[in-house]
């Protein structure tokens, strides 16, 4: 009687189970043709992705009953998926891209309104040859208040997948503000960020050892920020900085960031030194934004002439300099030089960022200032280091900011910032780039369902890098430390 029992229980939740298949499953019939493109979010219709990127989950605009889409590889392989939008398996995407790795995926799109079917022009994506080699990105997310920081923190996630974790939340540390953040060639055993706040420190992790730096040099008079390695690993280029921030009354304009006071210089984590040079530190001018060039013999940065805050801000233009550095003595070499006038056109160039390769520099142009990434009229730029040309990337540059950024190691991808999306929030858009410097139309950082993760946060993505992989940081351990008195202290060396 019981195995009866058992039996009829087993068959009832079979053809329970087959009705719910048949009811609850959509699939197209009869589809209209539409010669129309499929009105999708996020946007991929013809962009070029690397094969280890997460699947590019898509909805459609407007109401809909149901959407079925059905990818096939040029060089084979077929995945569907149906539902409420496009939710594809993660292996079966994989399988796919690495299969076609170099050619074309082709997708087609039927969506599903007052029980009719239509099915769209397909489109495709290109999957590129050229290998994304990082396992993921790093970030920092903040939700756009000024004054006070709520919650907010470094991250880190899969590229291949949406697992995303927190490096280092300011919630184990009330107050603060992490920023700042930058590792050595994507490589996260060299690490380096800032703290802002009561507690404020420079964190720095070299060589499996994590310090926290004395949030300011008594005889610099400014925190430790901006940061970029040198190749070696055996320096950390930071500026200086005295800043403050205002809000406009102006319905286009919002807040606008400018500096004081702010120099380069440089930390050597072995001796705890800081070298710093009057040539890049004078009070005549704002030097910011330093970074070294992939030989570690030159160091690239900005600098604006000084002007009278608040009254002179738009006033300030930054352009792009250079100047030589010996590694092996750890001192500046000869003198400082322009690479990019940015004040001749009126214009001005922060966030430069030279390509792994030495080939590029790629770097934010905006109308004033130092800190962009609220500028509307913010694009991004890319200097050729061999023919000294500069162009605006109008194949990726939007009518909103578009900031700051950095480089694959194989420099054949870009990570940057933009308001593309609705003009208040910055997320992360990836591009791939040529060998002759043209670069693909970007496609935003994948999401299991883009539709509700985008519409429903209310954080900011900004300063992110590739990372080689996860970072390796005990938070706890960090989060005690700052709160307590432990500080290395750093020694000055001036060189004049």
């Amino acid at each position: 009687m019981r195995d009866r029992m058992r039996d009829f229980f087993m068959l009832w939740i079979a053809v329970g189970a087959m009705a719910c298949l048949g009811g609850c499953s959509s699939l197209p019939d009869n589809p209209t043709l539409s010669e129309q493109l499929p009105s999708i979010f996020p946007d991929y219709v013809g962009v070029t992705i690397p094969a280890t990127i997460a699947p590019l989950n898509f909805t459609v605009y407007g109401e809909h009953e149901a959407m079925d889409v059905v990818v096939r590889g040029a060089k084979g392989g077929e995945l569907h998926a149906n539902g409420d939008y496009a939710d594809f398996d993660i292996d079966a995407w994989h399988q796919l891209t690495t299969q076609n790795k170099g050619a074309v995926l082709t997708f087609t799109v039927c969506v599903k309104r007052d029980g009719a079917w239509t099915q769209y022009r397909d489109f495709n994506v290109d999957v590129s040859a050229d290998e994304l080699d990082e396992w993921g990105v790093t970030y920092r997310r903040i939700p756009p208040g000024y004054e006070v920081y709520g919650k907010m923190g470094l991250y880190q996630r899969d590229l291949s997948t949406f697992d995303e974790s927190p490096i280092l939340e300011n919630t184990a540390v009330p107050g603060a503000c992490l920023n700042c953040h930058m590792s050595n060639r994507t490589n996260p055993s060299q690490f380096t960020f800032h703290i802002r706040g009561d507690h404020g420190a420079t964190l720095l992790q070299h060589e499996g050892q994590v310090e926290l730096l004395k949030a300011k040099n008594d005889s610099l008079g400014g925190s430790m920020v901006y940061p970029y390695w040198h190749p070696s690993g055996q320096y950390v280029a930071y500026s200086t900085n005295k800043t403050n921030q205002s809000f406009h009354a102006v319905r286009d304009e919002r807040i606008e960031v400018f500096d004081h006071a702010s120099d380069v210089l440089i930390y050597r984590p072995a001796t705890h030194e800081i070298l710093f040079d009057s040539i890049v530190g004078t009070k005549e001018h704002y030097e910011n934004y330093p970074v070294f060039s992939p030989d570690g013999k030159t160091l690239y940065f900005c600098s604006a002439e000084t002007k009278e805050i608040p009254s002179g801000y738009k006033d300030i233009k930054y352009n792009l300099c250079k100047i030589g550095f010996d590694p092996e003595k750890g001192l500046f070499v000869g003198q400082v030089d322009t690479i990019f006038n940015a004040r001749m056109m009126g214009k001005s160039a922060n966030h430069p960022r030279p390509s792994y390769d030495g080939r590029f520099l790629l770097f934010t142009l905006s109308d004033y200032g130092c800190f962009p990434i609220w500028h509307k009229e913010a694009d991004q730029w890319l200097l050729d280091l061999q023919t000294g040309e500069a162009r605006a990337l109008d194949e990726v540059n939007s009518d909103q900011t578009d900031s700051f950024h950095n480089w694959s190691t194989n420099s054949r991808w870009i990570v940057f910032t933009s308001r593309r999306g609705n003009g208040y929030y910055t997320n992360l858009y990836f591009t791939h780039v040529g060998k002759d410097g043209r670069m693909t139309k970007p496609f935003l950082l994948p999401q299991r369902n883009p539709w509700a993760y985008y519409d429903e946060t209310l954080y900011s993505f900004n300063t992110p890098d590739f990372a080689k992989a996860p970072v390796q940081l005990d938070a706890r351990a960090v989060a005690n430390t700052i709160l307590s008195d432990e500080r290395v202290a750093t020694v000055l060396r001036r060189q004049e």
